[in-house]
């Protein structure tokens, strides 16, 4: 049950949220280098001590939003997929659906901790 909860949540977030971020990204494309700068700014560049509070706290809340895109991608792919296992007829035992539902659940924030920790110790040594 929580699978099928956080498939759908996944879905909606990634629609709502990542179409958002990406008409946002390409609005500031269209406006301009200065409109540009500040969307990384917002969205990754760590703000330097110079920079106000509010810019601080959206640089904070960027990366909070871009990280939770990441993990709906990774949990709705998942999720996916053993839907497709299931369509075939295969993995409705009990035990082997309540298997399959963990490992969903625990893929899904394993491959985002992976794909974020490979990304921050490149921004540290780069």
């Amino acid at each position: 049950m929580a699978v099928s909860i956080l498939h759908r949540a996944s879905g909606d977030g990634l629609a709502i949220v990542g179409a958002l971020m990406f008409l946002w990204w390409l609005g500031a494309i269209a406006s301009g280098p200065e409109a540009y700068a500040a969307f990384i700014a917002c969205v990754w560049r760590d703000p330097s001590p110079e920079i106000s509070t509010f810019h601080q706290v959206t640089n904070i809340l960027g990366k909070v939003v871009v990280i939770g895109l990441t993990w709906a991608f990774f949990q709705h792919l998942f999720s996916g997929l053993r839907h497709l296992v299931l369509d075939t007829g295969a993995g409705y035992e009990l035990k082997t659906n309540k298997l399959w539902s963990a490992l969903v659940i625990i893929g899904g924030i394993a491959a985002t901790a992976a794909i974020w920790l490979y990304i921050f110790a490149e921004a540290l040594n780069g």
